[in-house]
């Protein structure tokens, strides 16, 4: 695979204060820039995209519409924040607990394994969550 590919930020940085959207405004600037790794794309606008999405009460096509606009972190929350369901300290506790423990012991759990297996991290008992398997298969922790 190409070196200039990379793969989004951590889905443990916020943005606004909430878990893995920043990940989803970097896989929507960095697919077009072209330099997103390719194994990103059949998901976009899915799985955690579609729930954070969802669970903001946006529109997953208009947000990525004005992310491309070069709009920065910030006036992407923003826009979250203007055009989404308003939230405060327990709705941004309820999504960052909800979306940093997926995969442990819920719905999530076959799709980890798959995404294990398929990765050569399958042994990894370690790995309990996403959150856990994207911070070892896209290199920031051993």
């Amino acid at each position: 695979m190409s070196s200039s590919f990379k793969t989004p930020r951590s889905p443990y940085e916020k943005v606004g204060g909430l878990y893995f959207l920043g990940r989803t405004i970097d896989k929507v600037r960095l697919r077009h820039a072209n330099m997103l790794r390719p194994d990103f794309f059949e998901l976009m606008g899915k799985g955690f995209d579609a729930r954070i999405m969802g669970y903001l009460e946006l529109d997953y096509q208009r947000f990525t519409e004005f992310v491309l606009t070069g709009a920065t972190d910030e006036q992407c929350w923003n826009y979250c924040v203007e055009n989404g369901r308003g939230l405060n300290d327990i709705t941004a506790l309820i999504w960052n607990d909800f979306s940093s423990k997926r995969g442990w012991r819920d719905s999530g759990s076959e799709i980890l394994a798959k995404f294990k297996a398929e990765s050569g991290l399958g042994q990894r008992d370690d790995l309990q969550t996403l959150f856990e398997y994207w911070e070892v298969d896209e290199g920031r922790k051993p």
